[in-house]
């Protein structure tokens, strides 16, 4: 038994025995539940609090329960994004269409996954979306990796490895993370040749940094940042003919996996006209799961595909069977001309007009619950290190209040909602919620809108 001072009466205060709160009903109830180890710890982190005067035990097992239920709750949890950032890293990037949803749940239970029903003998797990890819984008080989730095990785590993690879000084990025790509090169054992200048690099530089030992010339899309200016870059066909003069392999990372051109992005389609493998994520403007995908083409590319799939590496960085089934959803939906069904092309695509309306009826829904909003005309970003500048013009609900503490109660909301502040006032883009969320949507804001009256 603990003793205190209460500063009120200037008695002792007696705290309880973690032994003895055991055995009173309440707090044994929760043993099967919490188990009898979290419990005790759960009752003595409470107990420390009061000793500290942090807590008093009026509400000792309300709070102990509190601990418990706190323990065991989900940390991944469904938020609500009214950034206006399509592609967001911090929440997820791509969400999956209901399609892709719908095959998780084949995907999670027992499947054809390495099985060929045809024979009944063993099949290989990569074959089940092998021909969607080389329809959807016309080459002659595919491999999917985990992700794109492994499918980077995995293509120089298993190419160069021992070898020189010629890459740009202006392509040498860094993709995410501080993972960069000079640290890729070294990590995969193939020696980094640069040429060129930051900003200025020309298929001469190329040619006169050949050497027998060159393996390969490697473009790197640079598809988070843009060079403007006096700058000069290597054309693909060029560089393409010079690969060949040279008996080389033309390399390229291409990112953000664009299946139709978007502004200046290039597309996969336009990338395999002339590079033997082309490296990009699923989960960028492909709407899919995160995922990398090696295309390959032609003779050269389909040779340097198989060997990549040979490779020791290639079993260390494979696809799970739940990114599979969904990467297998979100292809077949494109190949059959329902690209209209994967949330990140619908957003992409949205009028403005479409999103004005939108916004207009969550302002007029949301005065009828005393909540002051107006329209304000906005930007779009594509996001993911994908298409930087390319604004996609949107119309934003905007929330009467202090911003910073209305975009905090959003975020501390059930479910979250992650809005944006834009000239001091918390802002809505109604081109990143989803279909389905907008009544969710408007009790969140009306919720959080009660807090600052609190």
């Amino acid at each position: 038994m603990h003793r205190l001072q209460d500063s009120r009466t200037d008695r002792p205060v007696s705290l309880p025995a973690v032994g003895r709160l055991l055995n009173e009903p309440a707090y044994a109830e929760l043993v099967p539940v919490y188990g009898h180890h979290r419990v005790v710890e759960a009752i003595r982190e409470q107990i420390a609090t009061e000793r500290d005067g942090v807590a008093d035990g009026s509400a000792r097992h309300a709070a102990v329960a509190a601990r418990l239920q706190a323990g065991v709750a989900p940390n991944l949890r469904r938020v609500i994004n009214a950034t206006g950032v399509i592609l967001h890293t911090n929440l997820g990037r791509a969400p999956l269409s209901q399609a892709a949803l719908d095959a998780l749940t084949v995907g999670a239970g027992y499947s054809n996954l390495e099985l060929d029903l045809e024979t009944g003998k063993r099949g290989e797990r990569a074959a089940l979306v092998g021909g969607l890819l080389t329809s959807l984008f016309g080459c002659d080989a595919a491999l999917v990796v985990n992700n794109n730095a492994a499918a980077i990785l995995l293509t120089l590993t298993a190419l160069c490895k021992g070898k020189e690879v010629i890459v740009s000084r202006g392509q040498l990025v860094e993709i995410g993370g501080s993972f960069r790509m000079p640290d890729v090169m070294r990590l995969s054992g193939a020696r980094m040749v640069e040429v060129g200048t930051t900003n200025r690099t020309r298929t001469a530089d190329y040619e006169e940094a050949v050497s027998p030992r060159t393996a390969a010339f490697l473009r790197v899309h640079t598809s988070n940042f843009r060079v403007t200016g006096f700058t000069e870059t290597a054309p693909a066909d060029k560089l393409h003919n010079a690969a060949r003069r040279h008996g080389v392999l033309l390399l390229e990372d291409l990112g953000s996996g664009a299946v139709e051109q978007i502004g200046d992005e290039p597309s996969v389609t336009e990338s395999l006209k002339y590079s033997d493998v082309v490296t990009f994520s699923g989960d960028k403007l492909l709407g899919g799961p995160q995922a990398g995908i090696v295309l390959g083409r032609s003779e050269k590319g389909r040779e340097a595909v198989k060997k990549m799939a040979r490779h020791p590496m290639a079993r260390a960085v494979r696809i799970d069977k739940l990114t599979l089934a969904a990467l297998e959803a979100t292809l077949r939906q494109r190949l059959t001309g329902h690209a209209d069904q994967v949330p990140v092309e619908r957003m992409l695509r949205a009028p403005a007009e479409d999103l004005r309306r939108r916004a207009a009826m969550w302002s007029v829904k949301l005065a009828e619950r005393g909540v002051e909003t107006r329209l304000v005309e906005g930007s779009s970003a594509v996001g993911g290190g994908s298409l930087p500048g390319h604004h996609l013009a949107t119309v934003l609900l905007a929330i009467a209040g202090p911003a910073s503490r209305l975009s905090t109660a959003l975020r501390k909301g059930n479910p979250p909602v992650i809005a944006r502040i834009e000239k001091d006032e918390c802002c809505l883009d109604p081109r990143t919620v989803l279909r389905g969320e907008d009544e969710t949507l408007l009790d969140a804001v009306e919720a959080a809108f009660a807090t600052l009256r609190k």
